[in-house]
């Protein structure tokens, strides 16, 4: 029988680590607002949390935030070779491996994350401002993108629920 990691644990960690790298779904749920504000005029905080949660869900989702800030981790305490260890250290400009693992969490919710992702990836409103802030002491290369991945695809999952309610409104779909 193949090994397997109990689903529950690997969710518990997931909250865990993003809360000891100081973020919270309530930061995650602002970003997700930012980008969903201007095309779903009612949105609300609670549904933006509601659709953050969903994404965390996710086991694909989890696996890349527990790989993104473990390696944020090893990088800090200089626990990887060189020249890797540079490259991750200083979120050096031709490393893009942090992306790379952010849109596979992007990647579950389609083309419309694709494109919030990267918005947010260029003009880093909100926590990922801090999060990319290259003086404290917790280096955030992947973390950064990760988050900004997370609600980019609650985003994308807040637009593909709301066009299904409004062709199930206007007699055209299913829900």
């Amino acid at each position: 029988m193949p090994y397997s990691l109990d689903s529950k644990k690997i969710a518990k960690a997931t909250y865990e680590w993003l809360e000891l790298r100081g973020v919270t779904n309530r930061e995650i749920a602002e970003l997700t607002f930012f980008l969903q504000k201007d095309y779903v005029p009612d949105l609300t905080i609670e549904e933006c949390m509601e659709s953050v949660e969903a994404v965390l869900e996710k086991r694909e989702v989890q696996n890349a935030v527990l790989t993104g800030i473990q390696l944020d981790m090893l990088a800090e305490q200089q626990k990887l070779l060189p020249p890797l260890q540079e490259m991750i250290e200083n979120d050096e400009g031709l490393y893009g491996c942090d992306e790379v693992l952010a849109l596979s969490i992007v990647n579950v919710y389609g083309s419309i994350g694709f494109t919030n992702f990267g918005y947010v990836d260029k003009i880093k409103p909100g926590c990922l401002k801090r999060l990319n802030d290259k003086h404290g002491e917790q280096k955030h290369t992947f973390l950064d993108d990760i988050v900004g991945a997370i609600a980019a695809a609650a985003s994308s999952r807040i637009a593909h629920r709301k066009q299904a309610e409004k062709e199930l409104r206007d007699g055209g779909g299913r829900l």
